[in-house]
């Protein structure tokens, strides 16, 4: 019986691989009273300062609601700030505060050694390539919507 063609199957292995890096994250980032909500608004903060609320929802992937109670909940903890936008007091920008930079640092910490867990026994040439074919095909993807075209913070 032969190999199996991978090709036919990239989508399942994308979203697998996804599915599981992502859980893996999550475990370790539970260890440390994180969550991924968390974690992925303060990499996107830390990506795009003062980014709406809105914009900030629609990059992390979360419910705008869930941003507004997230974001409240790490104002209050000293992490980040909100300033209404000059040219519309309806609009916040959000910013992250030096108080977050231990947490963004826990995150990133958090990342890498899921990052060497996935790559664990891929030499640093093949994984270098993959991520080159990845973002091609991120990149590939972005121009047939670029409207959906996102910045792509450091992990998570």
């Amino acid at each position: 019986m032969s190999a199996p063609d991978l090709s036919t199957q990239f989508g399942f292995l994308l979203a697998e691989v996804s599915r599981r890096y992502v859980r893996r994250f999550e475990q370790r980032a539970r260890e440390v009273q994180l969550t991924l909500p968390t974690c992925r608004v303060l990499a996107y903060l830390e990506r795009c300062p003062g980014i709406s609320q809105v914009r900030l929802a629609e990059l992390a992937a979360i419910e705008p609601m869930a941003v507004v109670r997230l974001l409240d909940r790490l104002q209050a903890d000293g992490l980040v700030e909100r300033r209404a936008a000059p040219h519309d007091r309806r609009v916040h920008s959000v910013h992250l505060t030096a108080a977050a930079a231990p947490v963004l640092d826990e995150v990133k910490r958090l990342s890498a050694l899921t990052r060497a867990e996935t790559f664990a026994g891929v030499d640093a040439g093949r994984r270098d390539t993959f991520l080159a074919v990845l973002a091609q095909l991120r990149d590939n993807l972005a121009e047939t919507d670029p409207a959906d075209s996102l910045p792509v913070p450091s992990d998570p």
